[in-house]
């Protein structure tokens, strides 16, 4: 990923999944502007392999966001083909572009009027 279009919404936290193991989480992050949908890109320090749909890790990176002052409905699962062995992807709400744009996002849908 170009770090360049990127915005940190947060650094390193530890994060643990359903069954009570920890991660290390180097940063949440989200691209600078896109059209309405935002993915939620989480970095680990370690391989996560097949805990892209954990309840208990998604529940972490929610908990994180709520620290960073989101408050909207939760994040979830993110597709399949987009996760990788140290990159949780998350799809977020609509709620979420608020958030992101007090961060810095840019929603490009805005300037068709959609």
């Amino acid at each position: 990923m170009n770090q360049d279009t990127d915005i940190h919404l947060s650094g390193p936290f530890e994060a643990i999944d359903g069954s009570g193991r920890t991660h290390k989480v180097k940063a949440i992050r989200i691209f600078d502007e896109g059209y309405g949908a935002i993915d939620v890109y989480v970095d680990f320090a370690g391989p996560i392999g097949g805990l892209h749909k954990d309840a208990g890790l998604i529940a972490a990176v929610q908990a994180q966001l709520r620290k960073l002052g989101y408050n909207g409905p939760s994040v979830s699962a993110g597709d399949s083909v987009l996760q990788e062995n140290r990159l949780l992807v998350l799809e977020a709400p609509d709620a979420f572009n608020t958030f992101a744009t007090s961060k810095g996002w840019k929603d490009l849908s805005e300037e068709y009027g959609d």
